[in-house]
């Protein structure tokens, strides 16, 4: 309880600034809905993932000694796999703008991850920004013209590709927060909010998880008079 109060209280206060903490408020929203993000989007590794050990990590602080830049990772998740004795990683990025070279970003966290704590890792990228619409690159690789050294896959969830209709009927939290950031038409956002609240009012959630969903849509679908 004390968890979803801090995330309630982090929520309520981001429309009053000037600008939005993205990463904040994907992390408070996957944190609180991590199993939930898993079966929307994932599903297959619902099947093999112990939903009770999920152990969220501290954040890891990377320097680019090359680009003199800091990085930290958004989310790192720890868990068994199901009827075993042995652990994987689940990170997660929310890109929530465009960068040239994200990819070879992403292998550098994965290599680095795998060096400090020697498990399997499960990659996931979240682009959430609104441009540009092409497909994101899912993947950083080595080759040369004879042959390929290295290919690492990261698995991608665009939002500004996925159309919120498909995910109307979908009795999930995370659906109900992540349709506001989803392809849009301009003449659709009245409707696309009332949906958003409408599917969030048939879960049921205590007050503090509904807040949660509600401050995040709140924030990413603001409409004028």
């Amino acid at each position: 309880m004390l968890i979803l109060i801090k995330n309630l209280e982090a929520v309520e206060f981001m429309p009053k600034q000037a600008t939005i903490d993205h990463d904040r408020l994907f992390k408070e929203l996957l944190t609180v809905f991590f199993i939930e993000f898993v079966e929307l989007f994932f599903p297959e590794l619902r099947e093999y993932l112990d939903r009770y050990s999920v152990t969220f990590l501290d954040k890891e602080v990377f320097t680019d000694v090359t680009m003199g830049e800091r990085y930290e990772t958004d989310l790192i998740v720890q868990v068994r796999f199901a009827k075993q004795n042995s652990y994987f990683l689940i990170h997660i990025e929310n890109q929530s703008s465009f960068e040239t070279g994200f990819d070879r970003r992403m292998f550098r966290y994965f290599s680095r991850l795998h060096e400090k704590f020697n498990l399997p890792i499960y990659p996931i990228v979240i682009f959430s920004y609104d441009r540009p619409k092409k497909a994101a690159t899912n993947r950083y690789q080595v080759a040369f013209p004879d042959f390929k050294v290295l290919q690492f896959n990261y698995r991608v969830i665009q939002l500004n590709r996925l159309n919120w209709r498909d995910f109307l009927d979908r009795k999930n939290p995370v659906a109900s927060a992540l349709m506001a950031k989803m392809n849009i038409a301009t003449e659709d956002r009245p409707r696309v909010k009332v949906e958003c609240l409408r599917l969030l009012a048939t879960l049921r959630l205590d007050p503090a998880r509904m807040q949660l969903i509600s401050g995040f849509v709140d924030s990413y679908l603001k409409l004028n008079e």
